[in-house]
């Protein structure tokens, strides 16, 4: 009873669930510190549309933080905060990048690790645990999105010789 949401009919595994989705929660918040740093460093002719993309992604991928959170405590868990262990939780990198198109590079490395991650998580929780697994279908796709998004960065920014 005192487990909430977790029903006798939950067939995952709970504590493997709880560290998959506290992994989850550490590249999210990884991304939103590399995006708000991005936003901050663009620079030069035209780079403020690039900054409110970063800015605009930095927002999404906060609120996949929050939803992947909000789970794990439904899942009677504790989500994982602790920035001193982030960057070895986390699926993706925090690098920095020296010029616009650096920026966008490494978003898009880490969005494509996102990707793969998440798609292996969507496999691992397949039918055990439906509700976790549609949440991350869900991120899935805005992720493939912004894949998609630092793509055509590149092939403007690039082109524009920014």
């Amino acid at each position: 009873m005192e487990l909430g949401a977790v029903t006798d009919g939950y067939k995952a595994d709970l504590k493997t669930v709880l560290r998959v989705l506290n992994e989850a929660l550490a590249t999210e918040i990884v991304c939103v510190l590399r995006y708000k740093r991005h936003q901050f460093m663009a620079s030069g002719l035209n780079a403020q549309s690039v900054a409110d993309e970063f800015a605009e992604h930095a927002k999404e991928e906060q609120g996949h933080a929050d939803q992947i959170a909000q789970r794990i405590t439904q899942l009677d868990g504790e989500p994982d905060f602790n920035p001193a262990s982030l960057l070895s939780r986390s699926h993706s990198e925090y690098v920095e990048g020296k010029t616009l198109v650096d920026m966008i590079q490494e978003d898009l490395v880490a969005e494509r690790v996102a990707i793969e991650s998440y798609s292996e998580i969507i496999r691992f929780l397949g039918n055990d645990d439906p509700t976790s697994r549609r949440m991350m279908e869900e991120i899935l796709a805005k992720e493939e999105e912004h894949a998609e998004d630092m793509k055509n960065l590149i092939d403007r920014v690039g082109k524009a010789g920014l």
